[in-house]
């Protein structure tokens, strides 16, 4: 299905995209552990694209637009199909392996898998990419 540099390098770009968004997931939970849960942390960490619907689902900010008082329970609770395709690690590190398995197996089957790796990693970024800032 897929050849030799194809292969590789839709694996290479595959884990890339998983470990960037595992470090900025893991910057999102500091974050959330500091008490510094704001509209942008809020919106990755669940996958709600309207910030409007922020309130809605954890209630009014303070005054300073910081949501207190929140945990990463509470936030994973409230997640969206969206926010696991942004932000769950299990996501990311399935998809590395599936990544370092079609290096090493080479079948049309691990190749069908990769392309759902990349496409999962692919959406993830698209969507966090239409997120507010």
């Amino acid at each position: 299905m897929l050849e030799g540099i194809t292969l590789f390098g839709v694996a290479i770009a595959t884990i890339l995209m998983a470990i960037a968004s595992l470090l900025g997931t893991m910057t999102r939970r500091q974050q959330v552990e500091l008490g510094l849960v704001d509209t942008q942390v809020l919106c990755e960490l669940t996958g709600i694209t309207d910030p409007r619907d922020l309130q809605d689902v954890f209630g009014p900010p303070a005054m300073n637009r910081v949501w207190h008082g929140l945990s990463m329970a509470d936030i994973e609770k409230r997640r969206r199909p969206a926010g696991f395709l942004i932000s769950d690690d299990r996501i990311d590190w399935i998809c590395i392996g599936v990544a370092v398995l079609a290096f090493f197996w080479r079948n049309p089957i691990a190749d069908g898998l990769l392309i759902v790796a990349a496409l999962a990693q692919v959406s993830g970024w698209v969507i966090a990419s239409r997120l507010p800032r």
